[in-house]
């Protein structure tokens, strides 16, 4: 009962108090957005753009993401610069860090956004990782490692000393816990559904973010967020009545990037190493359990055996 009241106190949370006006001047910033070509992705790029930070679109698709950054170049006047990153193949992942490396000695912020919502529960990553599990933690965790070094080193630069990765987590994460025997493909997994599984992704972001911030927090401001229920590309898997029950109780797609910049470009942000945010732009409360720190340590080594080898 308690996770559902506080899944409606997050459903409906009133006027946004923060808004892109807010958003200081980001010049001289490098930021990169995952899953930036579509969705609450691409309205925070929008928006850094708009307060002029040079925007990484981390993206699989290069054909939607070139389209992307041509509409924001006319809402704009700005360019984005893109990416190609494919969060479930490890390889890729690899790749496009080193791509961005051979570009950039800076990294500001990395907003972790992308995700993957319930797809058919017979897609896995190219590695056999479930798709949801693999994508949007193990995937953003691999990212996010390979670049640990580049935002470490910035935040020597930066007169906060700071430097800050946004997580991008769900509601859903109040559903289900970790089970670790469902991460690759087996009979549990599929036993599972997707559903559960995404709520277990869902929880795994905010775990990952919880031990980045401990490992990293002397420079790195970890913060997890509920970005809201927001109409996006999310929702392609949805069909019949649950898209009709989802998609009648959605936010348009610009109020899911509010908490998000709110959280990777304000003042406030730097205070937020290991918080939860939630809609709209304001501290809230993750289940009680991702807070953990031996689970937070677990799923960290869990997520450094799979990727060692790569």
């Amino acid at each position: 009962m308690g996770a559902y009241l506080s899944m409606l106190g997050q459903s409906f949370p009133g006027k946004p108090k923060f808004k892109t006006e807010d958003i200081p001047d980001l010049s001289g910033k490098v930021i990169i957005v995952t899953g930036a070509n579509t969705g609450i992705g691409k309205e925070t790029a929008k928006a850094l753009l708009q307060r002029n930070a040079k925007v990484y679109i981390a993206a699989r698709s290069q054909d939607k993401s070139e389209q992307a950054i041509k509409d924001l170049e006319k809402e704009t006047g700005k360019t984005a610069v893109f990416l190609k990153l494919d969060l479930a193949d490890l390889p890729s992942i690899k790749t496009a860090a080193e791509e961005f490396k051979s570009k950039e000695t800076q990294l500001h912020v990395l907003f972790n956004n992308a995700g993957v919502m319930i797809p058919p529960i017979e897609q896995l990553t190219a590695q056999g990782y479930d798709l949801q599990f693999g994508t949007n933690v193990l995937g953003h965790f691999y990212f996010t490692k390979l670049l640990i070094p580049t935002l470490v080193e910035t935040a020597k630069t930066t007169p906060e000393g700071k430097v800050r990765v946004i997580t991008t987590s769900s509601s859903a994460h109040l559903f289900y816990g970790l089970n670790f025997a469902t991460f690759k493909d087996s009979p549990k997994r599929k036993k599972l559904g997707t559903s559960r599984l995404y709520s277990q992704s869902k929880f795994g972001n905010i775990v990952f973010a919880n031990e980045l911030g401990r490992r990293y927090g002397d420079s790195i401001v970890s913060v997890s967020l509920n970005p809201g229920n927001i109409q996006s590309d999310l929702q392609r898997y949805t069909k019949g009545i649950q898209r009709t029950l989802i998609t009648s109780a959605l936010y348009p797609t610009p109020y899911g990037a509010v908490t998000q910049l709110w959280a990777g470009t304000s003042k406030d942000g730097l205070e937020l190493n290991g918080k939860y945010a939630v809609p709209w732009a304001r501290v809230g409360t993750a289940r009680k359990d991702t807070a953990n720190p031996q689970l937070g340590k677990e799923l960290w080594e869990w997520l450094e055996e799979q990727v060692k080898d790569i």
